[in-house]
């Protein structure tokens, strides 16, 4: 697999471990400022576990490493939008080039390979517009979204062209231990503990969709073990927010008061909302979100108030 030292990736190979102890697992990271080691720290002795630190992007090193391989999954991605916007190139370096790069060894080889994706590909929601699903048209509205969306039309390409076992997931906004602080949970409960401010864009009222990073996983497993070949299967969270409604139950969790909201200016083009119709995975493969929201966001602010060292110096 790829990008498993990311927020996402990591939970994946802590979960695929639990539950598939006698497979093999090789994660290709290049510890970009979002790969972290640290990440997996209780599997990295493991006999079944093995980590090599390179680029997707590095055809050699790529081919080198899938003699063994039987499935890639690919979760590597430059994936932050607000970095995209200031600096576009690296995003279709990693998630463009790099797809390539994987898909051309999957090819060689005959390799089944299933590609990590993400609700933004489908560009924007209206309040009252249905949500999203594997039937909408792609109108990616950043440089990050347009990035992820040409990839997964590549891994479609080379299923149609060359015949290539692939499948995608596209999900929506996860949450959960291990995410980078720069992203809107960890950040705001990051400075809460920390006495600062929490910044929300424009009004708060832009609205997402979100979805337990164990719950993602459970369906990528599921897409990994009964998806059917050459098909795309959306994971949602069925838990819809506005930046304001969850920046509430955040302070509340915390004990913090309104004052600690900061509104700042809008990102630009930012999406209005995002939601996720997941019945083709709950028909086909009996996968829906199990972890309750609340619940959810309770653990998951208790992991970031006993893992300090975690995130403090990835905030520096």
């Amino acid at each position: 697999m790829t990008g498993g030292a990311g927020f996402i990736g990591s939970n994946f190979i802590h979960y695929w471990l639990e539950r598939c102890p006698e497979d093999q697992i090789l994660n290709l990271d290049i510890l970009s400022y979002a790969g972290n080691k640290d990440n997996l720290k209780v599997v990295e002795d493991k006999s079944n576990y093995e980590f090599v630190q390179g680029d997707i992007k590095d055809a050699s090193l790529v081919k080198g490493l899938v003699g063994d391989v039987d499935l890639i999954v690919n979760f590597a991605a430059e994936t932050h939008v607000d970095r995209s916007i200031e600096e576009a190139k690296s995003f279709i370096q990693t998630n463009v080039e790099g797809t390539w790069v994987l898909l051309e060894a999957a090819k060689e080889k005959g390799i089944r390979f299933h590609h990590i994706s993400t609700d933004e590909v489908f560009g924007s929601l209206d309040f009252s517009d249905p949500p999203f699903s594997e039937k909408t048209p792609y109108d990616p509205r950043s440089p990050y979204s347009a990035s992820k969306a040409a990839a997964d039309h590549l891994v479609r390409a080379y299923h149609h062209t060359f015949g290539l076992p692939i499948t995608i997931s596209n999900c929506s906004n996860n949450y959960g231990p291990y995410q980078h602080p720069e992203k809107l949970i960890p950040l705001f409960v990051t400075n809460l503990i920390e006495g600062k401010p929490v910044p929300v864009y424009g009004k708060g009222r832009n609205i997402r969709d979100w979805i337990h990073v164990q719950d993602h996983n459970k369906g990528v497993e599921k897409i990994i073990k009964s998806g059917k070949i050459g098909e795309t299967y959306c994971l949602g969270g069925g838990k819809e927010l506005s930046n304001l409604e969850i920046t509430h139950k955040i302070l509340d969790l915390l004990g913090a008061s309104e004052e600690s909201i900061e509104y700042v200016t809008d990102r630009p083009g930012h999406d209005l909302r995002y939601a996720i119709d997941y019945s083709k995975a709950k028909e086909e493969l009996a996968w829906q979100p199990e972890k309750d929201f609340e619940q959810g966001l309770a653990e998951t602010i208790a992991w970031y108030q006993e893992n300090p060292d975690w995130w403090r110096k990835l905030k520096k």
